[in-house]
């Protein structure tokens, strides 16, 4: 009996969305498990905001609230060690994410096999160690932490602010924009006839397992990395002293 052909799964992230990590790292668990070819895209949350008329959480003070007692038990699980923002004006609306969105890019267009890994080193970054990602010296411990070697790291360092670079990242954002995106994570998921359908949010793989037809068992929490386990428990015990 013939093995049915992987459908399609894209991505569309920005590492300045503690949610957009969640769904990230949901996403690579089950790319193992499930008959599915994940691609990963990133774009610039910032664009998909303005292109939509949307308001981030930050600017919404009740959503702001939410997020940060929701981050716990995200936490928990998920296994994926988020932690609130010591300035969360800074990190989000001062600096953002552009610099790290197009670092990711510039690696992604060389060696896309780099791409999960130095997403995640930047993911950590800001939503477990509230460290900068922006900085010059920030982005090349990031890209060090994912294992990128020097010659990567310059190339993609040089290629940055490139038109090649901006462009895609360009044609993600308004992609994403085009099938109706207004936050992050967005997925497009191919279903049975073809087609792609949007999904938002970290919260709605149960949804996309129906359009898969796959089976969706839970956030597959075992899979995460001892270090990540590690991470979740030390931040979880230092709350409740």
């Amino acid at each position: 009996m013939a093995t049915a052909a992987k459908r399609s799964v894209e991505l569309f992230y920005d590492v300045i969305s503690p949610y957009s990590w969640v769904g990230f790292e949901v996403m690579c668990r089950y790319k193992s498990v499930w008959n599915v070819d994940l691609k990963l895209k990133p774009f610039f949350l910032g664009g998909i905001m303005k292109g939509s008329k949307n308001k981030p959480p930050g600017v919404v003070p009740s959503k702001m609230q939410y997020m940060y007692h929701d981050m716990a038990r995200i936490k928990q699980h998920y296994k994926i060690p988020l932690n609130p923002l010591s300035d969360p004006v800074t990190t989000l609306f001062k600096k953002g994410s552009m610099s790290a969105q197009r670092f990711i890019t510039a690696v992604d267009l060389n060696h896309p096999e780099l791409t999960e890994p130095l997403s995640r080193q930047f993911s950590l970054r800001i939503w477990c160690n509230d460290e900068d990602i922006t900085e010059k010296d920030s982005i090349i411990a990031a890209a060090k932490a994912a294992g990128l070697n020097d010659t990567v790291i310059e190339d993609a360092l040089s290629k940055m602010t490139s038109d090649t670079v901006k462009e895609r990242l360009r044609q993600y954002t308004q992609e994403a924009l085009d099938y109706g995106a207004f936050g992050a994570p967005t997925f497009l998921v191919e279903d049975k006839d073809g087609g792609k359908q949007m999904l938002f949010g970290s919260d709605r793989f149960h949804i996309m397992a129906d359009i898969l037809g796959e089976k969706y068992p839970g956030p597959m929490a075992y899979m995460a990395s001892d270090k990540f386990v590690s991470l979740c428990d030390d931040v979880m015990q230092a709350s409740k002293l």
